[in-house]
């Protein structure tokens, strides 16, 4: 076939499919004609997405901060991407799965790696004045990230660890979503009550994350794991696959998180209060939440130790070394 054939064969095909749809090909042409050449940066918005960045005071590091959490929240965006197509998957094919979880941990490593330069990347004295004028603001309140964890695992398993033996799948949504862990590490150190932030975060996500919570009701990660064929649940790679995505989720995503808060929010063995007076030295150990996706596919002395070598790493390195 030569060229002039093959185009002819293509506009044949194109008049065919907006047949199909009602449309008429010779107005997509005309659209066609008058359309100006794609740039990368008109298709990525790079201007717009370059202007984005407006640090709250003349601090030069605030800049990477800002550009270093917009970054994150883009991952986080992907990860989603990726968990919506798991969770929509009607067919239940263990390979897709396996694919898209093994992208969701490649995120998840790019996230893990990249995050020295919030440890390492910028300096301390520069952070400790300018986090002042970003009051209450807080990676707290990152509605993607609670997102993920919906999605992944039922709400009964996301119950802080202290009340959830108490909780079932019969519980509602609304008094899950109550007792749910991270609340607990943003009250107010002093008087227990709920941080300016958390109020912040309730008032403008809380309906959008309810509403989530019932859409994948009976059809999260976990759920989708559990409809498999049993050849297809005992899939080495895909349990390897779901045990990664565990670890990298709830043990070394909060445990990088851990070691910028030791970096730059405690001086001299004191604790300083983060942005939204969140409790982080509570709210971030993974042994001290035990947030775990696949509780099944773990052995009870597991779940027991999970994450506790890990803090113990950062809280008692001399242990560890012994």
């Amino acid at each position: 076939m030569d060229n002039k054939e093959h185009i002819e064969s293509q506009i044949l095909k194109l008049e065919e499919k907006y047949k199909d749809s009602g449309q008429d090909l010779s107005s997509y042409l005309d659209g066609l004609l008058y359309q100006r050449y794609l740039t990368y940066w008109d298709y990525i918005h790079l201007d717009t997405l370059l202007s984005i960045q407006v640090p709250r005071t003349h601090f030069p590091d605030e800049e990477i901060f800002i550009m270093y959490h917009q970054i994150t929240e883009l991952y986080f965006k992907l990860i989603l991407h990726e968990q919506k197509q798991i969770v929509d998957d009607r067919v239940n094919d263990v390979a897709f799965f396996i694919e898209k979880a093994n992208r969701i941990n490649s995120y998840y490593k790019a996230l893990i790696s990249s995050f020295s330069i919030m440890i390492n990347g910028m300096e301390r004295e520069q952070f400790l004045q300018y986090r002042m004028a970003l009051l209450p603001a807080s990676g707290f309140q990152s509605a993607q990230y609670r997102m993920i964890e919906i999605y992944a695992t039922p709400l009964e398993n996301l119950v802080h660890h202290t009340e959830r033996e108490s909780f079932s799948s019969k519980e509602s949504i609304e008094d899950l979503y109550e007792h749910i862990y991270w609340k607990k590490g943003a009250t107010d150190v002093a008087t227990g009550e709920k941080t300016l932030t958390l109020k912040q975060f309730e008032y403008r996500y809380t309906p959008r994350l309810i509403r989530i919570a019932k859409q994948v009701k009976g059809n999260t990660i976990l759920h989708k794991y559990q409809q498999l064929k049993e050849e297809d649940k005992n899939n080495s790679e895909l349990i390897e696959a779901l045990k990664a995505l565990d670890v990298n989720a709830n043990v070394n995503w909060p445990l990088m998180h851990m070691g910028s808060a030791y970096r730059y929010l405690r001086k001299d063995k004191e604790q300083i209060d983060a942005t939204g007076g969140t409790n982080w030295k509570e709210y971030l150990p993974p042994s001290f939440q035990k947030v775990v996706f696949f509780p099944e596919l773990y052995s009870k002395e597991e779940l027991n130790n999970w994450g506790k070598q890990w803090v113990d790493h950062i809280f008692n390195p001399e242990k560890v070394e012994k």
